[in-house]
């Protein structure tokens, strides 16, 4: 097995074979809470205007979406995890545009199969990959609005690689250094209407989910599903 990490949005136009798009601050964790909550499908979307006009044709839709991490006017919700806690989304259709991850997905057209990955359901992806044992594996930690490397994003990338391959990983240790270290967001005063604090401990909730995210194409729209280990 070939395992390669390809960053950046660049990186995601690069993958090839089984490829996991990662965004662990904040995109695939919020759509890991998103299905534990009964949520029946996420339709990831690249373009803000794409996606507001699909919640406009569909107004039972719950629409997720921020542009530097802020929520954005016409969105029912940011992309903050512990915001949709208290939400209802049991059998909701999930419209899911970030300045990151969802761009990852839509970009890596030479990918055999894709699946998404964050920190709270590491293993689960780990094992789905040696389940499947393909020839070639892209890991893509998208960073900051695909552009800039981010400190969580290849700490996922590099702790999922260590597990395919049975590797020890000080993943304690890395996720401490983590928050002083990449994290600082979530505890600024000043950014807290759009990077609460309470998304911190949920983030790097390490390993809390045993399913992975799917990316297939329905009627010829990419739609994220949760496939159960």
């Amino acid at each position: 097995m070939n395992i390669e990490i390809l960053e950046l949005i660049e990186g995601a136009r690069k993958a090839k074979g089984l490829t996991v798009i990662i965004d662990v601050f904040r995109a695939f964790t919020v759509e890991c809470y998103l299905f534990d909550k009964g949520a029946a499908r996420i339709f990831p979307i690249g373009s803000l205007e794409e996606a507001l006009e699909l919640k406009k044709q569909n107004p039972s839709y719950v629409l997720f979406g921020e542009r530097e991490g802020r929520k954005q006017e016409g969105c029912d919700y940011g992309n903050s995890p512990y915001q949709l806690l208290s939400g209802n989304f049991e059998g909701k259709t999930i419209i899911h545009t970030t300045s990151a991850g969802t761009q990852g997905i839509v970009n890596a057209v030479n990918a055999s199969e894709i699946i998404t990955g964050s920190l709270v359901n590491a293993k689960a992806v780990a094992e789905y990959i040696k389940a499947r044992n393909p020839e070639d594996v892209s890991i893509c930690p998208m960073g900051l609005a695909g552009k800039v490397s981010s400190e969580e994003d290849l700490l996922a990338a590099e702790y999922i690689r260590a597990l395919i391959l049975g590797e020890d990983f000080d993943i304690e240790g890395r996720i401490a250094h983590l928050k002083d270290h990449g994290a600082s967001k979530f505890f600024d005063p000043d950014t807290q209407d759009v990077f609460p604090k309470e998304d911190y401990p949920l983030c790097v909730d390490i390993n809390k989910f045993p399913f992975i995210l799917k990316v297939s194409k329905t009627n010829d729209r990419l739609t994220v599903n949760k496939i159960s280990l």
